[in-house]
């Protein structure tokens, strides 16, 4: 592994520039749009395809979301410098720190379990009663039931949104600036927290949009997913490498 620029600072960028990520993110995909849609359908065919390996699959794919989305960063510096995209880079952070890319993806696999675990022991009580014959299936326990799964919602939701600002960043800054899983989940935290309001806006136009795609038999899809991983490259760029910044990016 690279040594680490220690340096490196997440800059506070405008409310308007969630939207513009997605802009940029369009952009890219149009430089070269069939590769990048090959591209993904290639990551969509190795995850339904590790998904029929009983519970290993699964759990592989999550441990290597990481590296396959780091691979996905460096086609983006690539279209970005005027290179080719390839179907090579999908598979590029398997040659660049791979292991703490792979750590991220243990990380959040953990993590998530724990949610689930949590949401269940909230919300899963009344429910696992009714099966084992504990208690009748009347209406009480059915408002009960749902209330508990309302609940349990509601904390996995509180508990994933830090998991997943703690992951956003993370695969770009030790694939390009070779920092450490916990640096990186840590630096990657705290620019989604100071750019909290940018993220709101990213997220909400990311939800109508994907709607928007799936409304013609999903064929739209098949520019929002290349567009979704194209603009999480935009958001990395203008946090972390702004021109005239100390940190810039390594080849």
């Amino acid at each position: 592994m690279e040594a680490a620029n220690t340096n490196i600072t997440a800059a506070k960028v405008d409310a308007g520039q969630g939207w513009q990520w997605i802009v940029a993110g369009f952009a890219l995909f149009r430089k070269a749009p069939l590769i990048w849609i090959v591209l993904s359908i290639v990551l969509l065919v190795i995850a339904v395809v590790m998904g029929f390996i009983p519970l290993l699959g699964q759990l592989a794919f999550n441990l290597l979301s990481p590296v396959f989305l780091a691979g996905l960063m460096a086609g983006c510096r690539a279209l970005e410098k005027d290179e080719e995209l390839e179907i090579g880079h999908l598979f590029a952070g398997f040659q660049k720190n791979a292991t703490p890319l792979v750590t991220i993806g243990g990380v959040y696999l953990v993590s998530q379990l724990l949610i689930i675990g949590v949401a269940m022991l909230i919300g899963g009580g009344t429910m696992l009663d009714i099966l084992m014959g504990k208690k009748e299936m009347d209406a009480p326990a059915v408002l009960e039931m749902a209330g508990g799964m309302v609940l349990a919602v509601l904390v996995a939701a509180a508990l994933t949104m830090p998991l997943m600002m703690a992951i956003w960043f993370a695969p770009p800054l030790i694939y390009f600036k070779g920092l450490a899983p916990l640096a990186a989940m840590r630096l990657s935290f705290s620019a989604c927290l100071k750019n909290i309001m940018p993220f709101l806006i990213y997220g909400l136009m990311l939800m109508v949009l994907f709607v928007i795609a799936a409304i013609p038999f999903m064929l739209g899809l098949f520019v929002m997913v290349p567009v979704l991983f194209t603009s999480i490259y935009a958001s990395y760029k203008d946090i972390f490498e702004q021109p005239g910044r100390a940190d810039q990016p390594q080849a």
